[in-house]
């Protein structure tokens, strides 16, 4: 049975980044997948949520891929301060694909970005920073920071003024809507349609956007709030990721 393991890697400013992962068992390079987790209700436990839970285990051996997990500045042993998906947990992000890249079990061409609520906020600003990823998936997530803020809850103000500010820059550098026409990566949008925090006009907005811009993407909508139960999911991450790592196994 493979076995998750835990990295501390350097951001590339001196600052840690926390990593867990499971590797591949193949013996040829396979493919990679990288979450990057939402805000966890206060508990900040970043990547070790994914190990804990089994997901790391359960895509690693359903899909014979690595799989990993990173934790943002300020979650889990990741050196702070969060910064809500600005360009600290970007390049966390980065930093943590690049460690995959090097890794003798991954397939560099067939990475995968998997980022759910904050975690898609800042893996979209990636995924236009990065246009080599094989594919990003993006759960739940704002792609227009400053539209978020003017309509969302006190909770997320508060936290975007305090992690971020709210100058032009700040909201541009964390809005991907902004961004789509650098985005040249395969993109599968996950959204709820009673979403609270996140409003499905979002992702629409954004998934038109991606199109207009020439990236294949596709946006599926489930009948939920802003987290997206797994059964529901399933049926739309299972054959995507097959078909993008290998069509003839089949994930449990």
């Amino acid at each position: 049975m493979p076995e998750v393991t835990r990295h501390l890697i350097d951001r590339g400013d001196g600052a840690a980044v926390e990593l867990f992962q499971v590797t591949a068992t193949s013996a040829a390079p396979a493919g990679a997948i990288l979450f990057v987790h939402g805000n966890q209700g206060g508990l900040r436990l970043g990547a070790k949520e994914f190990a804990d839970s089994g997901a790391l285990l359960r895509f690693s051996c359903g899909l014979n891929i690595t799989a990993a997990a990173v934790s943002q500045p300020g979650f889990g042993a990741s050196d702070g301060p969060a910064d809500v998906c600005g360009p600290s947990t970007q390049r966390a992000i980065m930093a943590a694909l690049a460690f995959l890249k090097e890794q003798p079990s991954v397939a560099r061409e067939r990475i995968v970005l998997y980022g759910n609520s904050r975690g898609a906020v800042a893996s979209a600003m990636v995924a236009a920073e990065l246009p080599d990823l094989r594919a990003v998936i993006l759960s739940s997530g704002v792609y227009d920071l400053e539209a978020a803020f003017a309509s969302g809850p006190p909770g997320l103000q508060r936290a975007i003024e305090t992690e971020a500010g709210l100058s032009k820059q700040a909201f541009l550098s964390r809005s991907a809507l902004h961004h789509a026409h650098k985005i040249r990566s395969e993109v599968l949008l996950l959204h709820g349609r009673h979403d609270d925090r996140a409003p499905l006009a979002q992702a629409e907005k954004f998934a038109e956007a991606l199109s207009d811009a020439g990236a294949p993407v596709s946006l599926s909508i489930f009948e939920c709030g802003h987290r997206i139960p797994r059964e529901n999911s399933q049926s739309v991450l299972r054959p995507f990721l097959q078909s993008i790592f290998d069509p003839a196994v089949t994930y449990h």
